[in-house]
């Protein structure tokens, strides 16, 4: 079956991906550019008859409290994306100018509702008669293929600086922040934010060397997508705050990472498990192989183990039904001398050929303590986070690197068949970090 760059937009997406070779380059081009347009024209269509339904509701939209949140509950949108179209529509009204630029095709939603939230709140210092003037010069920014919200938001800020007031530019209003965080279904978490200039810069130049690439210690350039490396700079940047900050209390602690586990759980055998049984007499899985956070539940027993590597213990007795019997004062398994005398050793990751630094590791139990490793310099080796991972639950890894102090008091790394037939020890990486 053929395919003409006519039906390409017009026709249904179903089975296209497998027609598409038959297009030439050129023809795949326009049909971008077209769909592209197109989709434009749709979201404009969508915002009009949006608006129109929000000011004519009928008994549906009301019962579903607003226009917005009825278009998401009959389409596969979201409830926030709802009433931000809703409210474009509302905000495009005392703005022709920017409604028509926006119904043509040639402003973005996006653009679109920048320049109506300028036009609602313009600079105090800014006359009525230079409204129209201002329009003209955000819509030629947002207008045409080359628009960048950064054009748009540097001719806003252009604006604000002409008409300065005495009034707090929205740039710089701390009162505006606003952080969100969210646990989704599986268990994740959405962060979502909006910061003042100097709030988003401090981040900016906190993350700035935590995120750079990093190749490998053999030039191979780091693989890692840019929002990758944020987001590890980020993780790091938490850990570290919450590892060397004065944060103050939680509950008589400074506030961590606080995870729950059954002890026999928490053991690296499975026989070890608690198996409670169920009455029927099968397995329950109430607290089966699971940790659980106070924040966001459950945490596999797997990541529950890692982090019990370098930790702060608590012990608490319980009764055959959950009830405290007696609590047990807690106590470091890794002391601050303990971390020095590693780092004195380690030098940082001593996984062979790692580089990270002292500060981006954790102290690992060679035999976990759970099954009874002591916490010794003997049992103990200095990890990077993803060779940490890599030694308890990376998958198709786990119990096949094994590590061994040698007669020179320093760790030793056995490589799985699979990557050294022979298995011979490799020394662990003591170069010089900086």
């Amino acid at each position: 079956m053929s395919v003409y760059l006519s039906d390409v937009v017009s026709g249904s997406a179903v089975g296209l991906r497998g027609r598409l070779w038959q297009l030439s380059a050129s023809e795949l081009r326009a049909a971008a550019i077209e769909a592209s347009a197109e989709i434009l024209r749709l979201e404009a269509v969508r915002v009009a008859v949006v608006d129109e339904l929000s000011m004519r509701p009928d008994d549906q939209v009301i019962a579903s409290r607003g226009v917005g949140c009825w278009l998401a509950a009959n389409t596969m949108l979201q409830i926030r994306d709802g009433k931000k179209i809703a409210a474009l529509g509302a905000a495009l009204r005392p703005f022709p100018a920017v409604a028509a630029r926006f119904d043509d095709g040639d402003c973005s939603f996006e653009h679109a509702a920048l320049i109506v939230a300028f036009c609602e709140s313009p600079p105090k210092g800014m006359p009525e008669e230079a409204l129209p003037r201002c329009i003209d010069l955000l819509l030629a920014a947002a207008s045409g293929v080359e628009a960048t919200t950064t054009k748009v938001r540097n001719v806003i800020a252009t604006l604000e600086r002409i008409f300065e007031s005495d009034e707090i530019p929205p740039a710089e209003d701390v009162d505006r922040n606003e952080l969100r965080i969210a646990s989704t279904l599986n268990g994740r978490v959405v962060v979502r934010g909006d910061f003042d200039a100097l709030t988003g810069e401090m981040l900016l130049s906190a993350l700035s060397n935590l995120t750079m690439p990093t190749p490998a210690p053999d030039g191979t350039p780091d693989a890692r997508s840019a929002a990758k490396r944020t987001a590890d700079g980020f993780t790091e940047l938490i850990r570290r705050y919450l590892d060397c900050a004065k944060t103050g209390t939680d509950g008589g602690q400074r506030p961590h990472v606080n995870v729950h586990i059954n002890a026999r759980d928490l053991a690296e055998h499975r026989d070890c498990a608690a198996t409670p049984a169920a009455p029927d007499g099968g397995a329950t899985v109430s607290d089966l192989d699971v940790g659980h956070m106070p924040w966001l539940g459950p945490l596999s027993v797997s990541q529950t183990r890692l982090l019990g590597c370098d930790c702060f213990l608590s012990t608490v007795l319980l009764d055959d039904h959950g009830a405290p019997l007696d609590a047990k004062p807690g106590k470091r398994l890794v002391s601050a001398e303990q971390r020095a005398a590693l780092i004195a050793r380690d030098k940082g990751c001593a996984f062979p050929g790692c580089t990270c630094v002292p500060a981006w590791t954790d102290a690992h139990h060679i035999r976990h303590w759970a099954n009874g490793g002591p916490t010794v310099m003997n049992n103990l080796v200095l990890l990077c986070r993803s060779h940490h991972r890599l030694m308890h639950r990376k998958s198709g890894f786990v119990g096949k690197w094994v590590i061994r102090i040698g007669v020179d008091n320093k760790p030793w790394f056995i490589p799985p068949p699979s990557i050294d037939p022979q298995q011979h020890p490799r020394p662990a990486n003591t170069t010089f970090k900086t």
